[in-house]
């Protein structure tokens, strides 16, 4: 059992968190000229600038302790070595084998896997440069114009978001469509998008059955045939991502055109896997191997640098620093960037199914808090909503900024008035204005002295709001996979210190297991007339007036 608050490392960092809270960033630069210098990293494609935190030498060696007495190098060490630390299935978790770039052997079970994983990438660059040359062609003998991805959950977020990402690297021919949510009203309104002979659906499933997939994939399958294509015509138009050859051949799939990944790659660790097929189709076999080399690139900088030079790990540290030490319960993700617009909903699903968790990695109950909540929308959109929030509300929100310092479409100022933008609030957030300043600058534009009594405190910003912000170069393949795997990192260092197993996820699986059973018994109820019981009151309340009204609207 894990006790953390009883560990000595925990206990330092308490009393030094104490001693911190009281002095203002303000005033850590105002004494500190060099505090920039020595509070940045850098990792493979990106720099990090981590000094607008409440933080000072001491506090990153107790840190560092922390993550010492944590052993998170020696964690890392077992997940990229195959060896099972995901033991609540019983299953190692080695989506950095995904995109390893070297000749060793990396084994689960004794098999070496990265001959498998590779076959498997051949297999999509062939099938993927086929499509993309226009070789691909459908049952009128029309080559591929639209791809229509069906998946859910990770099978569905990583690779919209780096398409949407890398749209300046995106093929001129192909539009590239995603379908999860099995309301309707998503498939219907993207399949009036595009065309029955020039469309190729891929169906992301790992078993072949989940129900929000195989649903959009029926329905897909369903409109297909409505057209003048025959069932021997779906094999043209349909590619599976599973592991069940036997239900991919039975809807209907060539099991030529299905592309395996395995029991060891979770589904929002995916995307490096044939989950990433789209983006593959998206930006080319060429590029794709560019993004995979991004995240290898910095999967070793996490398993090598040391605790206080490695980007992920102390990431990780900050978030425990604010999250266990100064009661903040939610952090920002503010790309400035229009191609990352899907990237905070990729980290909530990274960070919040992986660490949303109550119990450590041996059963016992938890004694401090895990896994914030994540959340953002690009900059600069987010200054004009939810911003007010950050610099008056009363929450603490440690805040990650990301930009990158040359644009992928130079446009007159834009780029320079969004990196002023980025770097202003920062400068805000930490600086503030104190309510003696905003009296002054009233005073000075010839406000009269009773307007500026009345109005002083609306106008103080109190600062202090911890920031990070990470920079890269452009925002290309090598970037993105190189910053998605810091993340990966980053979720799985926090877990190594809160001992939490951050590889599964039996919260999705309750609300999966009580939507078939409701289901049933919606059904069920309609079929006999019979208003449902076997449910809460409150829950067959809402079943019974929901079938009642569709009775009355039907």
């Amino acid at each position: 059992m894990t006790n953390l608050p009883k560990t000595s490392a925990w206990q330092a960092l308490a009393e030094h968190a104490s001693e911190q809270r009281e002095i203002t960033l303000a005033q850590r630069f105002g004494t500190d000229e060099g505090r920039f210098h020595k509070f940045q990293l850098k990792a493979p494609g990106w720099f990090l600038d981590y000094s607008k935190n409440q933080i000072n030498d001491e506090t990153v060696k107790h840190l560092v302790a922390l993550a010492e007495a944590s052993q998170v190098s020696t964690k890392f060490n077992a997940m990229f070595k195959g060896e099972v630390v995901n033991p609540t299935e019983g299953r190692a978790a080695l989506h950095s084998a995904l995109r390893y770039q070297g000749s060793d052997a990396i084994r689960v079970d004794g098999e070496d896997v990265v001959p498998g994983i590779r076959d498997v990438l051949d297999r999509m660059s062939t099938f993927a440069n086929k499509v993309r040359a226009g070789e691909w062609l459908g049952f009128t003998g029309k080559p591929i114009t639209d791809i229509v991805n069906i998946g859910i959950g990770g099978s569905d977020l990583g690779p919209l978001m780096a398409t949407e990402a890398l749209q300046p690297f995106a093929h001129d021919a192909l539009n590239i469509h995603f379908v999860s949510n099995v309301d309707g009203s998503h498939m219907v309104s993207t399949l009036k998008k595009v065309d029955p002979e020039t469309t190729l659906f891929i169906v992301a499933s790992k078993t072949f059955t989940t129900i929000e997939t195989l649903t959009n994939a029926t329905t897909a399958r369903d409109w297909f045939l409505e057209s003048k294509a025959t069932e021997n015509d779906v094999a043209k138009h349909f590619a599976a991502l599973s592991t069940n050859a036997e239900k991919v051949s039975d809807f209907g799939i060539d099991t030529n055109n299905m592309f395996e990944f395995w029991d060891w790659v979770g589904g929002r660790y995916s995307l490096w896997s044939a989950i990433g097929l789209p983006l593959m189709l998206c930006i080319g076999p060429e590029q794709f191997q560019r993004f995979l080399s991004g995240a290898a690139d910095m999967d070793k900088h996490a398993k090598e640098a040391p605790l206080s030079e490695n980007m992920p790990v102390m990431l990780a540290l900050l978030t425990i620093w604010y999250s266990n030490f100064f009661g903040a319960s939610s952090h920002l993700i503010a790309p400035y960037d229009q191609y990352l617009h899907r990237f905070p909903a990729y980290l909530q699903q990274l960070t919040m199914e992986s660490n949303g968790k109550s119990v450590h990695v041996d059963g016992s109950s938890v004694s401090v808090t895990t896994g914030p909540i994540v959340w953002g929308e690009p900059g600069t959109n987010g200054q004009h909503a939810y911003f007010q929030l950050l610099h008056q509300g009363t929450h603490l929100i440690p805040a990650d900024f990301i930009l990158a310092m040359e644009s992928c479409n130079p446009c007159g100022n834009h780029h320079e008035l969004l990196i002023a933008n980025c770097l202003a609030q920062t400068e805000a957030l930490m600086k503030g204005k104190s309510t003696d300043e905003v009296a002054a600058e009233m005073a000075a534009a010839g406000v009269p002295p009773e307007k500026i009594d009345a109005l002083k405190t609306h106008r103080t910003f109190e600062g202090n709001r911890p920031t990070n912000t990470l920079l890269t170069q452009r925002l290309d393949p090598y970037a993105l996979g190189a910053l998605i795997a810091l993340y990966e990192n980053k979720v799985f260092a926090e877990a190594a210190i809160w001992d939490i197993n951050p590889f599964d996820q039996w919260g999705v699986e309750l609300g999966k297991q009580l939507a078939t059973t409701l289901y049933d018994d919606m059904q069920a109820s309609v079929s006999n007339g019979k208003p449902v019981d076997s449910h809460d009151s409150s829950t067959n309340g809402l079943i019974n007036h929901i079938n009642a009204a569709r009775n009355i609207l039907a």
